[in-house]
């Protein structure tokens, strides 16, 4: 099933909703994971020998907003090509390192359950079963394209 140009004004549109405050979400979403699987949060180097709470951690903050971006960016991707398009030596880095931190599917699912959850409580006036198909596909590309290099 194509990747329909509704889905992607839907993502687009609640972006430009989140855009403002999207690191604060961002933020939130990661943080949901952490909540969900305690122990997910040593999988990421960056957090092991950190001092700092997870919430004014630099590196988890654009960590998070980046994993954002690369979703959003994935529903603009699908719609004009039929597959998300990650650079080719960026796609190879991002699967090793999910490999290496041992990421497994449950990983996966429960940071789009919280990537889900986080995008519907930014913009509650908006969602829809709609609105989470479409985040949902885009993410599930995302990940799908991250799994191949793992």
């Amino acid at each position: 099933m194509a990747f329909t140009a509704e889905q992607e004004a839907l993502i687009i549109s609640s972006w430009n909703e989140m855009k403002d405050d999207a690191a604060s979400f961002a933020l939130k979403f990661f943080l949901r994971l952490f909540e969900i699987i305690p122990s997910s949060a040593k999988r990421f180097s960056f957090l092991r020998d950190s001092d700092l709470s997870l919430e004014k951690n630099p590196k988890l903050k654009a960590h998070a907003m980046s994993v954002f971006v690369m979703t959003c960016e994935s529903a603009t991707q699908l719609r004009k090509t039929g597959k998300v398009s990650v650079a080719n030596t960026t796609l190879k880095k991002l699967g090793a390192t999910h490999f290496k931190a041992g990421i497994t599917d449950v990983h996966f699912e429960v940071l789009k359950f919280a990537l889900l959850e986080t995008v519907k409580e930014a913009v509650p006036y908006m969602w829809s079963d709609e609105l989470k198909d479409a985040w949902g596909i885009a993410y599930d590309h995302m990940v799908g394209a991250i799994k191949s290099q793992m």
